[in-house]
């Protein structure tokens, strides 16, 4: 019997081990200080690495919280998938889609506002940043799916009008005005202005 999976050597568990050290570090004190509280010099000291380690796998701050969001935003966008699936109504399963990512958005409000600035002006090389635009796609294409189910929307259209849908989203729970605005009241913005695009 073969296997296309081959064990890890020691020195990628390593690798491996400390990469989950660090994120578990940068998770807990994000979530209970808030990114601009923290310091990469407590987050190294709270995963038991040194700082240099600490900046192989994240330059930033900023890396590091897309390190940590977008596990969060996967996770939340699966939730989603999952939610529309069984609704009928097509803005009633776009904002089921949408509605786990605001929520894992306002999870901590200054974090989710960073990571998506991190998410637009971040380096352009960061991998973690690449990572996050990757699940920003994977959500436009499940936008567009359920966009399709409508028969008279063909296959162009339904993938600009989920830009717009991700745009207004993103924009919506970014906005000075939002920051202290509750799940309900992000949701039911979006779902306004999602309406008047969709002429619902």
């Amino acid at each position: 019997m073969t296997t296309d999976a081959h064990p890890l050597g020691r020195r990628e568990r390593n690798k491996q081990e400390k990469l989950e050290r660090i994120t578990a570090a940068a998770a807990e004190l994000f979530a209970e200080h808030g990114i601009d509280d923290v310091t990469t010099q407590q987050i190294a000291e709270r995963a038991d690495v040194g700082t240099g380690t600490l900046f192989l796998y994240a330059k930033t701050k900023g890396e590091l919280l897309l390190l940590v969001q977008n596990a969060h935003y996967a996770i939340a966008l699966a939730k989603g998938i999952d939610a529309s699936a069984a609704v009928t109504g097509t803005l009633d399963a776009v904002m089921a889609l949408l509605r786990p990512i605001i929520e894992c958005n306002r999870v901590q409000v200054d974090n989710g506002r960073t990571y998506l600035r991190e998410m637009v002006f971040g380096a352009t090389d960061d991998a973690h940043r690449a990572e996050a635009l990757g699940i920003v796609a994977d959500t436009e294409t499940a936008v567009a799916a359920i966009l399709r189910r409508d028969q008279g929307t063909g296959e162009d259209r339904a993938a600009t009008l989920a830009r717009i849908v991700s745009a207004i989203m993103f924009l919506t729970m970014s906005a000075g005005p939002h920051v202290g605005s509750t799940v309900d009241e992000i949701a039911q913005d979006v779902r306004m202005q999602v309406a008047a695009l969709l002429g619902s």
